[in-house]
């Protein structure tokens, strides 16, 4: 008789610990640590490429480009993997155990309390500068237009149809459930479009860019952390959109929605945060020019 470890072997997935994980939702496996090691290598391609401007030129700038590039598709394909074992693969031979679908929703929010810290440290190292002898810097734009508050609402918005659409699945309401997540998705792809042409606009006529003195470090970090995480919400958004034109979610099958519903909401928060402490901060006690 087969054990349960060679059953997982023969459905095709090689993963380890398959006694550990919660019944019904895959077996435990090495991709959250591919995912993890990706994310990582973000933040050392960022560190090298920052690494390769100036007058001392200390690596390459094509090292840290080159990381970067190597760093995203490694977090792309862990993310990948980590959302089709955990959630896609024989979806419909699973259960409907709530004390399951409860666990994975609690392992979103510990998820989301590390990115609780993560933004911490970069609102910190804003609240620092700004505190220093430094500031105001004379470089700064005006930093708070119209831009900023169109994407602001477009964001907000975005929350609401995610809300709607998450209260129309639990109704079983399918096409009501289906349209507003569509809707969703557009929002956050226009939402990320306004901000790669407001980096355009900052850098290209302002000459506003990465290196320009500390607030430049601190601005296109915060923003720029914050953009990478709505398009990974974006990625996320766009799996269960797809999903849930194969038919695979209802009343009582739903858990994904709820864990990237809970993503969603937490990255439109801290963009509102963002515009408060940052533009809307920066620009009060002058440094606009």
């Amino acid at each position: 008789m087969a054990t349960e470890t060679e059953d997982a072997h023969d459905e095709g997935h090689h993963l380890p610990a398959v006694e550990d994980w919660p019944r019904g939702f895959g077996e435990a496996s090495w991709w959250p640590f591919v995912t993890a090691a990706g994310a990582g290598g973000i933040y050392v391609g960022v560190a090298l490429f920052l690494m390769g401007f100036g007058d001392t030129n200390i690596v390459p700038v094509v090292y840290g480009q080159a990381t970067l590039v190597g760093a995203v598709g490694l977090f792309l394909v862990g993310l990948y993997g980590w959302l089709y074992h955990a959630f896609v693969s024989h979806f419909w031979q699973r259960g409907t155990d709530e004390h399951s679908a409860s666990k994975l929703q609690w392992g979103m929010i510990a998820f989301l309390g590390s990115e609780v810290a993560t933004f911490s440290g970069g609102f910190v190292y804003f609240f620092f500068i700004r505190s220093g002898p430094s500031w105001p810097p004379g470089e700064l734009p005006p930093l708070l237009g119209s831009l900023v508050l169109i994407n602001t609402a477009i964001l907000i918005a975005s929350s609401v149809t995610l809300h709607l659409a998450h209260g129309a699945i639990r109704k079983n309401n399918r096409g009501r459930f289906i349209g507003l997540l569509g809707l969703t998705l557009l929002l956050g792809i226009v939402f990320i479009g306004g901000q790669v042409y407001e980096y355009y606009e900052f850098i290209a006529h302002e000459g506003f860019t990465l290196t320009t003195g500390i607030i430049g470090s601190a601005f296109y970090g915060l923003t720029g952390l914050h953009g990478l995480h709505v398009t990974m919400g974006a990625v996320l958004l766009g799996i269960v959109f797809v999903r849930s034109l194969l038919g695979q979610y209802s009343a009582d099958r739903h858990v994904s929605v709820t864990t990237a519903s809970m993503y969603w909401h937490f990255v439109d928060a801290v963009w509102i945060l963002l515009v408060v402490v940052l533009y809307v901060g920066a620009e009060i006690g002058g440094g606009a020019v």
